[in-house]
C-alpha cells in the first residue's frame, strides 16, 4: 500500500515561522509563513492530515510548539542543531529552504534527532536553571561589594563578608555617600537573592520527593543536593543511554577525536553538551568528602597533568557513578564500600 503520510518542517522563530509540507516523495505540497501562534500552528497541521511526521530544530522557544504538535496527534521529532549542520550548506540561506531540508532528511530516515524532554522534566529544568542563575547574580553582588571596600581601602578581616561578623563590619563601616548607596543596594539584592533561592530550594525538593535515584547519587563524595537536582533535572530519562560512556558524550566530557587514514590526533573535550551537567560533574570533583577515594585520585592527576585536567577527569568518574545510580536507584560499588 503506498504511503500517504505527510511530512512537514518547521523552521521555528521568535515570531514568525515557516512551514513547509511534503508528501511521501518528496514532492512539495505547501509552504506557508505564519506569526506564531497555537491556533495558526494547529490549523497548519491539520492540513497534513491524520498523525502527519513533523520534523523541527530544536532553538529558542521551541516548549509551546511541541505541545500543540503533541495535542494535534502529530509525531514529533526535534532535530538536533548541531548533526543540521552537517547538512545543511547552502549559498543562500532561506527560512523555505531550511524547513524543506527538515521535511527532506525526516522523510528519509536521516534526521539527526534531539531526546524531547517531557513537560515535568521541562519544570524541573527550569527550576534547576533559574536557580543556578541566581546564584551566579548574587556572586556577582557580593564580588562588587568586595570590591567597593577595595575602592575605600577597607581591609576585610573574615572570611565571609556575608555572614554574622562580616554584616556586622558592613553596618559599621563609614564610607562616602555613593559607595554606602551602592553597598547597601548590593546587600538588599543579596538578601533577595538568598530569599529566591530557598523558595526555589523548597520547590525542587518538592518536585524530586521520592526520586530513588535523586537519592541514590547523593551517596556519591561531593554530590549534594543542590548537584544531585541538576543532574536529575538535566539528564532527564538517563535509560536513553545504554553506557555510562554515552552520557558522559552526550554531556562533552569526552576528548575530541580526528581521525584520516593512520593519523589520530584526540585534543581536549568537546564540550558539546550540557554546561549545567558539565559543571556540576567539575564542582562534585573539586570538593570531594576528605575520606573519598576520589579526593586521592584528584590529586594524583594533579600533581601530574593540572587541577582543570584533573578536575575534568574525576568529574568524568563521577558522571560514571551518577548513571548507575539514576538507572539502578543505588551506587552499588559506594554501598560495597560502606558495608
Amino acid at each position: 500500500m503506498e504511503d500517504q503520510r505527510e511530512y512537514v518542517g518547521i523552521d521555528l522563530h521568535r515570531r514568525r515561522s515557516v512551514i513547509v509540507r511534503m508528501d511521501a516523495d518528496g514532492m512539495v505540497l505547501d509552504t506557508v509563513r505564519i506569526e506564531n501562534d497555537p491556533v495558526a500552528l494547529a490549523a497548519e497541521l491539520a492540513k497534513a492530515g491524520p498523525e502527519p511526521e513533523v520534523a523541527m530544530e530544536a532553538t529558542l522557544g521551541w516548549y509551546w510548539a511541541a505541545d500543540v504538535i503533541a495535542e494535534c496527534g502529530a509525531g514529533l521529532h526535534l532535530a538536533h542543531p548541531l548533526g543540521i549542520k552537517a547538512f545543511a550548506y547552502q549559498r543562500v540561506k532561506k527560512d523555505e529552504s531550511d524547513a524543506k531540508l527538515l521535511a527532506d532528511l525526516l522523510r528519509m530516515g536521516c534526521l539527526p534527532e534531539s531526546w524531547i524532554a517531557p513537560p515535568e522534566v521541562r519544570e524541573l529544568r527550569e527550576a534547576v536553571r533559574y536557580r543556578h542563575k541566581i546564584v551566579e547574580a548574587r556572586a556577582n553582588a557580593k564580588s562588587q561589594v568586595h570590591g567597593v571596600l577595595g575602592k575605600a581601602g577597607v581591609k576585610v578581616p573574615v572570611s565571609d563578608l556575608f555572614g554574622v561578623a562580616g554584616n556586622a563590619l558592613l553596618d559599621s563601616v563609614a564610607l562616602d555617600e555613593m559607595y554606602l548607596i551602592r553597598v547597601e543596594s548590593l546587600r538588599d539584592l543579596v538578601a533577595l537573592h538568598n530569599r529566591e533561592i530557598a523558595m526555589l530550594d523548597r520547590v525542587i525538593a518538592g518536585r524530586l520527593d521520592g526520586h530513588a535515584g535523586y537519592e541514590a547519587i547523593q551517596a556519591i563524595p561531593g554530590v549534594g543536593k543542590i548537584l544531585a537536582a541538576v543532574f536529575v533535572a538535566e539528564i532527564g530519562d538517563v535509560h536513553r543511554f545504554d553506557r555510562p560512556e554515552q552520557l558522559a558524550s552526550w554531556a562533552g566530557m569526552t576528548p575530541r577525536h580526528h581521525e584520516s587514514d593512520t593519523t589520530v590526533r584526540r585534543g581536549r573535550i568537546t564540550k558539546q553538551g550540557s554546561r549545567l551537567v558539565r559543571w556540576a560533574a567539575v564542582e562534585a570533583a573539586m570538593r570531594p568528602r576528605s575520606y573519598s577515594w576520589l579526593k586521592s585520585d584528584y590529586h594524583r592527576i594533579a600533581a601530574r597533568r593540572g587541577k582543570k585536567i584533573a578536575g575534568v577527569a574525576v568529574g568524568r568518574k563521577i558522571l560514571t557513578l551518577v548513571f548507575y545510580g539514576l538507572r539502578d536507584g543505588e551506587v552499588r560499588c559506594l554501598a560495597d564500600k560502606a558495608a
